[in-house]
């Protein structure tokens, strides 16, 4: 994967989702109409680090982008449930009544930063050469 996260939206965002994680800095590309195989290559979802879905109805995509990228994190950001067949597949499903798209963009991000960080009382290889 890139240092730049990356994110393949997929289906209408009416709720700035998209936007909402360019603006911290995720390079955005975007799928319309039907989620093909190919236009999911042609997005980049090979590369990408998250696939998000906006639209239950292409929900078949779901399994698409899954076999195209296994290591993609897959998101449903819609109102209505996802269907049995994919249901666990994907990782995320969030109800955009629920959580804005502020909040689940900054809660996406927030697992790139966790693993950078240093728990407060570990010691670094210097502090312990000191008397």
């Amino acid at each position: 994967m890139a240092d730049r996260t990356t994110a393949v939206v997929a289906g209408p965002d009416g709720r700035g989702l998209g936007e909402e994680l360019a603006a911290l800095g995720v390079e955005i590309a975007r799928v319309d109409g039907l989620v093909t195989a190919s236009k999911l290559e042609d997005a980049g979802i090979a590369d990408a680090d998250l696939f998000v879905l906006t639209d239950i109805e292409e929900a078949t995509g779901i399994p698409v982008a899954r076999e195209l990228n296994p290591g993609v994190q897959i998101v449903t950001y819609a109102s209505r449930s996802l269907p049995e067949f994919v249901a666990t597949v994907a990782d995320i499903a969030v109800d955009p009544d629920l959580l804005g798209p502020e909040t689940v963009a900054e809660e996406l991000l927030a697992g790139d930063d966790a693993g950078d960080a240093e728990p407060p009382d570990a010691k670094s290889a210097d502090d312990e050469s000191k008397p």
